[in-house]
């Protein structure tokens, strides 16, 4: 249920096309809500039937021309209601920590190889959100909004800083366990 809200803020953000949305998510919403374009445009024509958003009017009416979206009452009405419950956290799934459990019984063949993989990749996330940080979050900008949005980005720096340090003790176990530190 989040993508139409997930729409829906970054429409109130700013009035967008299907496209522009699709590249606002690419560059930001998709770090922590993910979608693909077939996915938003889907949404957006739901969006718009049931009046939660519509399109701007356009000087020019054409074939094929991109449509501009914006949020109507009612949409933010249904946005801050939904943003305003409650809802329990979800549950970690993640394959990683299933495959080390495995490891605990099948062994801990490939497994280092494989933790390695994920610190490399944790490691480029977090240069990327901190290079975000910099540049997208300097201390005078100090709205509620930017003070909002900087703290969605430093969970994401926290989500990454947690995962780069149980890799870290993950690989010492591991390697511990095998004596040698070579796969």
């Amino acid at each position: 249920m989040s993508l139409p809200h997930a729409i829906l803020t970054a429409l109130l953000e700013k009035p967008s096309s299907g496209l522009e949305l699709t590249r606002r998510f690419d560059k930001s919403f998709g770090f922590f809500w993910s979608a693909t374009h077939q996915q938003i445009y889907r949404e957006l024509g739901k969006l718009e039937q049931s009046g939660a958003i519509r399109a701007l009017p356009s000087e020019t009416p054409a074939r094929g021309q991109k449509k501009e979206y914006e949020v109507l009452p009612a949409g933010q009405a249904e946005l801050a209601a939904w943003a305003s419950a409650g809802q329990d956290p979800r549950a970690m799934r993640d394959p990683l920590l299933l495959r080390v459990r495995a490891a605990a019984v099948v062994g801990t063949a490939g497994l280092p190889a494989e933790l390695r993989r994920h610190l490399a990749l944790h490691e480029r996330q977090l240069e990327l959100y901190e290079g975000i940080e910099r540049r997208d979050f300097p201390p005078e900008r100090d709205s509620e909004q930017d003070r909002l949005r900087h703290l969605v980005l430093r969970g994401g720096i926290e989500l990454e800083t947690f995962w780069i340090r149980w890799l870290t003790q993950a690989l010492e176990t591991v390697d511990g366990e095998s004596g040698t530190g070579a796969e």
